[in-house]
C-alpha cells in the first residue's frame, strides 16, 4: 500500500467525540428506570470502563449515547449537539458512533473483509453496498483496520472459520472502518477466554491511544476494570453511584457500586479476590 493509500485509509481521529448526560432519564414501558438523573461529562478521546451489576444500566447508557435507547426526560449531547430522536440527524450520528457487541453480530457466511465493509454502509450508496461493488478506497479503509487488530490475512477468509478473539478482532475493525469519533463496546469480552480477553482489550487501548477515538467500554470484570481503564463510572439501578480515575478505585468502591462483596465472578482472575 502507498503512503497516501495508507494517509487515507487510517481511521479518522481528532474528530471530537466529547459526550454529556445532563439529567439524563430513561423508564422503559414496564415501569423499570434504566437511567436516572445522570449527570456525566465524556471528554474528547477519554478511555472510560463502566461497571455495574446485571441490570445496572451499563448497556441502557451506551445504547443512548448511539440513539438506540431514548431518552424519557433530559439531554445527551455529542460535540455540543443533542442527540436527535430519529430522521437524518440519527443517521448522520451513528456514522461517527460506532458499536462492538459481545456476540460480534458478523455475517458469518459473508468474508472477513465483507463484514468490515459493512463499517462503510453510511458512506457509500446503497446499490454499490448491495452489488458489493466497494471502491478501492474503501478496501483501503477495510484494509488499514484489519491491520490495526492484526488479521489482514485473515481477509478473505469466512467469518464462520474464526476462531472467536478473531470474530471479535473483526467486529472491532468493523468499527473502525466507520472513522468514528466515538467507540461503545458492550461486554466485548464476556464470551472470551482469559488470554484473548487480555489480547481484545489491548487492541482496544492502544487504538483508543493511536487513534483518539473516545472509548466507552462496559466491563463485568472489576480486575479489567482496574487494569485498563483511564476512568471508572460506576452505576447502580441507573444511577452513577462511582465516577473516579481507574488508578485510585479501591476495593471498598466496588462494594458500594455493587452492594454487597466483590465474589469471584466479579473478576477474571479469582487470585485478585483471594489475595483481596
Amino acid at each position: 500500500m502507498s503512503d497516501d493509500s495508507q494517509q487515507n485509509a487510517t481511521p479518522a481521529s481528532g474528530q471530537g467525540g466529547a459526550i454529556r448526560f445532563e439529567k439524563a432519564n430513561i423508564v422503559y414501558p414496564n415501569g423499570v428506570v434504566g437511567m436516572k438523573d445522570l449527570d456525566l461529562e465524556i471528554k474528547p478521546g477519554e478511555f472510560v470502563v463502566i461497571v455495574g451489576s446485571s441490570g445496572a444500566g451499563k448497556s441502557t447508557l451506551l445504547r443512548a449515547v448511539n440513539g438506540l435507547n431514548q431518552l424519557t426526560s433530559g439531554t445527551i449531547s455529542i460535540d455540543g449537539r443533542e442527540v436527535p430522536k430519529s430522521g437524518k440527524g440519527l443517521r448522520e450520528l451513528r456514522k461517527r458512533v460506532a458499536m462492538i457487541f459481545q456476540d460480534f453480530r458478523l455475517v458469518k457466511r459473508l468474508s472477513v473483509m465483507t463484514n468490515v465493509l459493512v463499517g462503510r454502509l453510511g458512506h457509500v450508496s446503497g446499490l454499490r453496498s448491495m452489488l458489493n461493488w466497494w471502491p478501492q478506497s474503501e478496501k483501503a479503509i477495510a484494509i488499514d483496520a484489519l491491520e490495526r487488530v492484526g488479521i489482514v490475512e485473515k481477509a478473505w477468509v469466512r467469518a464462520s472459520d474464526l476462531s472467536g478473539g478473531q470474530q471479535q478482532r473483526v467486529g472491532i475493525a468493523r468499527a473502525l472502518a466507520q472513522q468514528p469519533a466515538i467507540i461503545l463496546a458492550d461486554e466485548p469480552v464476556a464470551s472470551l477466554d482469559p488470554v484473548t480477553t487480555h489480547q481484545i482489550m489491548d487492541d482496544l487501548v492502544r487504538i483508543n491511544r493511536d487513534l483518539g477515538i473516545t472509548t466507552i467500554v462496559n466491563l463485568h470484570f472489576l480486575d479489567l476494570a482496574r487494569e485498563y481503564g483511564q476512568r471508572i463510572i460506576g452505576l447502580r439501578f441507573g444511577e452513577l453511584v462511582y465516577d473516579g480515575d481507574a488508578k485510585t478505585v479501591t476495593d471498598e468502591d466496588f462494594r458500594n457500586i455493587y452492594g454487597r462483596e466483590v465474589t469471584e465472578d466479579d473478576v477474571l482472575d479469582d487470585e485478585v479476590v483471594a489475595e483481596g
